[in-house]
């Protein structure tokens, strides 16, 4: 059994002066090739508190790796964003806790695997790897955040395949050729009730209660996990961000932004300020990653 097989279960298939951001360094993009002629991913993020919050219940954490060689594993990453919620500051630290707990199982059980070949064949497969690392965050937060809950929403990179896990109303959207499709459903009562028929898109995305959460992290045991794969968007992108960015910005101009940037952190910085400039009444925080062509 071959280290896809091992890892999936199956063949590989063929304002901005109140924004804190981490930009990258300019003189390293766009990303070198390989000795190959193969360039890796490029990543953006940024973060701002608003216009309105005193302070950030929002949390991000990226890992990303490659390597080259005689035995070269595909290039891995986890990219996570987190939403708080809960009073007494109790949503920063359930958003920061359950963004670490994720990091820590999802390391160990996904990306060090491609680090040790001899390791014995690993179980679960990603998917059940992805949900049980949310399932725990879920634990770990109910037990040290009473009170406390998050939006969690983790993608695992291996190669070509991305495996997304999803609580919350926080989103990941695939933004190729031209298109922008959000691949997580939002688990929020007004989406229920438009999914329902009961309320327009229009109604839904104006509703007063469309922060109302049904489903995240922190809220009891027995958390329901939405885990799907999809395929690396070569020549796109994947973005992460919470519902300070999609509550307030439009696809149509999310998308627009994306692909007028002269790279992913640019895009990131523009997008933070175009949510300030509608009025940034929650945290925003917006990860980016994009898929050179193969």
């Amino acid at each position: 059994m071959n280290l896809w097989q091992r890892l999936f279960g199956h063949k590989k298939s063929a304002p901005p002066d109140r924004a804190k951001t981490a930009p990258l360094d300019p003189g390293v993009l766009p990303s070198p090739p390989t000795p190959e002629g193969r360039q890796h991913i490029l990543l953006g993020s940024a973060q701002s508190v608003g216009m309105e919050r005193t302070h950030n219940e929002d949390a991000l954490l990226i890992i990303q790796g490659a390597a080259g060689g005689a035995e070269a594993i595909p290039d891995f990453g986890l990219f996570l964003v987190a939403d708080g919620m809960g009073g007494h500051r109790s949503g920063e630290v359930a958003s920061m806790v359950s963004a670490r707990a994720v990091a820590k199982s999802l390391t160990e059980d996904g990306l060090l695997t491609l680090l040790d070949p001899d390791k014995p064949d690993p179980s679960p497969t990603l998917q059940d790897s992805v949900r049980q690392a949310l399932e725990n965050a879920n634990n770990v937060v109910v037990d040290r955040v009473p009170g406390g809950g998050t939006t969690l929403t983790a993608v695992l990179l291996l190669g070509d395949h991305l495996t997304i896990g999803h609580v919350g109303d926080s989103r990941a959207y695939i933004i190729q050729g031209g298109q922008l499709q959000v691949v997580t459903r939002d688990h929020s009562l007004v989406e229920r009730l438009r999914e329902l028929g009961q309320l327009s898109r229009q109604e839904a995305a104006d509703h007063p209660q469309r922060n109302v959460l049904y489903r995240a992290i922190g809220q009891g045991a027995n958390l329901e996990v939405d885990v799907q794969t999809h395929g690396v968007p070569h020549g796109g992108h994947l973005l992460l961000c919470s519902d300070g960015l999609w509550g307030v910005v439009s696809d149509e101009e999310i998308g627009r932004v994306v692909r007028e940037a002269r790279d992913p952190q640019a895009a990131c910085d523009e997008l933070i300020r175009a949510a300030n400039t509608a009025g940034g009444p929650d945290n925003i925080t917006v990860v980016l990653v994009y898929f050179p062509p193969t």
